[in-house]
């Protein structure tokens, strides 16, 4: 079975507690969180706020994905909320080992997030330190984009460094994930699925949320 993690990006956030019991009763096992700053990528999302409502409600495991600079400024204000996962930018870090360290001590899951062009290569030396590694499968900062096909091959090259270095990291696909490139990502070696309008804009997100699980 795949992991699903939908995208809150894509809610309707007039009615934000209707969608979070949309997803509290299907089979999604994380929600994906996507903060932006409107410096690291040209968008602003969302914050601590609505995170914080949000955990009240949700039953599912939190999956942070910090799109900003400097992202270990915010370590404890992330585990204080009860996240499960913290995704950091490798481009975003100087000192990412430090950071990887920190958000463990702080009791989080660490991730690392990779940017489309940047390579599976630089995680050589920290993979066996990381939970799991999200690969952007669009250039991050909206949603609804086309996904890169070059995605697979990386997803492929991703796993074979996993299998090589001995590491227990997940591999998770975020950007233009539905019907027709999630098998394709699953075969490819994807273990966590997000996928945004493809599951809130659907008539039935239950039937859309299920099908990926099955995956």
């Amino acid at each position: 079975m795949t992991i699903v993690s939908p995208s809150l990006l894509a809610a309707d956030f007039l009615h934000l507690e209707r969608e979070i019991e949309m997803i509290n009763g299907s089979e999604a096992e994380w929600l994906h969180l996507d903060v932006m700053d409107g410096s690291f990528v040209p968008n602003i999302s969302f914050g601590f706020p609505v995170i914080q409502a949000v955990s009240k409600v949700c039953n599912k495991k939190l999956d942070v994905h910090y799109m900003i600079n400097t992202p270990e400024r915010y370590i404890k204000q992330t585990a204080s909320l009860g996240a499960y996962m913290m995704n950091v930018h490798y481009e975003a870090c100087t000192h990412l080992h430090r950071t990887i360290q920190e958000i463990h001590d702080a009791g989080m899951k660490a991730g690392v997030t990779l940017n489309p062009s940047t390579p599976v290569s630089c995680l050589e030396d920290i993979i066996h330190d990381v939970d799991m590694i999200l690969l952007m499968s669009v250039n991050p900062g909206f949603g609804g984009q086309k996904f890169i096909e070059n995605t697979i091959a990386k997803t492929i090259r991703l796993k074979e460094l996993i299998k090589r270095s001995g590491s227990s990291a997940l591999i998770e696909v975020d950007g233009g994930v539905q019907s027709d490139t999630a098998p394709r990502l699953v075969a490819a070696g994807v273990d966590v699925l997000v996928s945004g309008s493809y599951v809130f804009g659907a008539e039935n997100p239950h039937e859309i949320i299920s099908s990926l699980h099955r995956l």
